[in-house]
């Protein structure tokens, strides 16, 4: 009973009479990307506010500081409050997702937005400047979140470039050409005209009234169209296509096409969970794997997952072993991981393949069949016990005698 008071008293005395503060508001947690992109997303419903209030009046005035400096259009102005609403909310969605693009993105509209709100400077105005002045500066602070690429397969840029080249072709076109249409004669009239040819709406406000118009607007009609159809074709199918597979735990077919330099783990096991936290941070890692249920609980971890056999060349071939750093094969089944290097040697005679062998008889089997090297965990730590009881030395320094010896 003695011992008790002065096991306590240290910890009442730095309950009650450490000189250190006791954080009310702990500022990491106020201050985070989570925040940032909650305030992002604030800013975008204000900027909806704004540009419907803007909408409701029938003539906008220019009180603002830059009103002399950057001359707009009024109905532009009305009309784009609304408009980079819809913008913003996008961007907060692949901000959720920590997209750079996303975040190089929210700042360039977060600086047109205010460009505009400074040249009206309405009363609904104000908050809006407010809230943007709190969520510029997180955004800074937080930059480093928002760290992913968003990977986009080849055809999926060269669809989104044609676009951009379709809408620059006919706006530029129809405004050089704006006398041999009825009603084009700004910037702005030209990109409505592009717009809704593209979209085949045809209102009949703007007309072609030679035959160079008309075989004009039937060439926007056929680029835009076509770009627009091979765009939905790249970006949408793809997008399906991940959610169904991720439903099932498995890469899709453009995840695929941008792998490169990467590890493949064919099979998974207890032995391969070490594997995977060793080379999380330093390599792209893709397991292969004929189960479904293993493969969809990697998949909510975020691994990499191909469901196929690891023992088909085809699939190998799909995991684009070609373009692998490595190749590594450690399961419990022996048998099966034979097939396995001997799958990956044949599809790729020149890959390092590293395999683990649970009966040391079988080590020579995984040598005749294209092995680089083959590690026998059962070997492994049984001359770890051994070590370890009679050396009485620690597991890091036993790693070191087994990297001496083996050497």
């Amino acid at each position: 009973m003695s011992d008790t008071p002065d096991s306590s008293e240290p910890a009442l005395e730095r309950l009650f009479y450490h000189s250190e503060r006791i954080r009310l508001v702990y500022w990491d947690e106020f201050s985070g990307a989570k925040t940032a992109v909650l305030l992002t997303g604030f800013v975008a419903v204000l900027t909806f506010v704004t540009g419907l209030s803007n909408l409701s009046q029938p003539n906008v005035t220019y009180d603002g500081p830059l009103a002399a400096a950057i001359p707009v259009d009024p109905g532009f102005v009305q009309f784009t409050g609304v408009l980079i609403a819809f913008v913003l909310a996008g961007l907060v969605f692949g901000l959720q997702r920590r997209k750079r693009l996303a975040w190089y993105l929210t700042l360039a509209v977060l600086a047109l937005v205010t460009l505009l709100a400074l040249t009206t400077l309405q009363t609904t105005d104000v908050p809006l400047l407010l809230s943007i002045l709190v969520t510029l500066p997180l955004l800074f602070t937080n930059r480093g979140a928002f760290d992913r690429r968003i990977e986009l397969s080849s055809l999926q840029i060269a669809s989104l470039s044609s676009i951009v080249g379709v809408v620059l072709y006919g706006t530029i076109g129809s405004y050089a050409l704006q006398d041999q249409f009825s009603e084009i004669d700004t910037w702005s009239d030209s990109l409505y005209y592009v717009v809704v040819t593209i979209a085949t709406v045809g209102y009949g406000d703007i007309t072609p009234l030679t035959t160079g118009a008309k075989w004009f607007s039937v060439s926007v009609i056929l680029f835009g169209t076509g770009a627009f159809t091979v765009a939905i074709g790249s970006l949408v199918v793809p997008a399906i296509e991940k959610r169904m597979a991720a439903a099932f735990g498995t890469m899709t077919l453009s995840e695929l096409t941008l792998l490169d330099d990467h590890v493949l783990v064919l099979g998974y096991s207890d032995i391969t969970e070490s594997l995977l936290d060793e080379l999380a941070d330093q390599v792209d890692v893709v397991v292969v794997t004929l189960d479904a249920d293993e493969a969809s609980t990697l998949n909510d971890r975020d691994v990499n997952v191909l469901t196929d056999d690891p023992t088909h060349e085809e699939t190998l071939s799909d995991a684009k072993i070609d373009d692998a750093s490595g190749v590594v094969v450690a399961t419990r089944d022996d048998a099966n991981d034979v097939l396995a290097v001997l799958a990956a040697r044949k599809s790729n005679p020149e890959v390092r393949i590293v395999a683990a062998a649970n009966d040391r008889q079988h080590v020579d089997k995984f040598e005749e069949v294209g092995a680089d090297e083959v590690i026998s965990p059962m070997e492994i730590g049984g001359r770890l016990l051994g070590r370890s009881i009679l050396e009485e030395a620690s597991a890091e320094s036993l790693f070191e005698n087994l990297d001496e010896d083996s050497d």
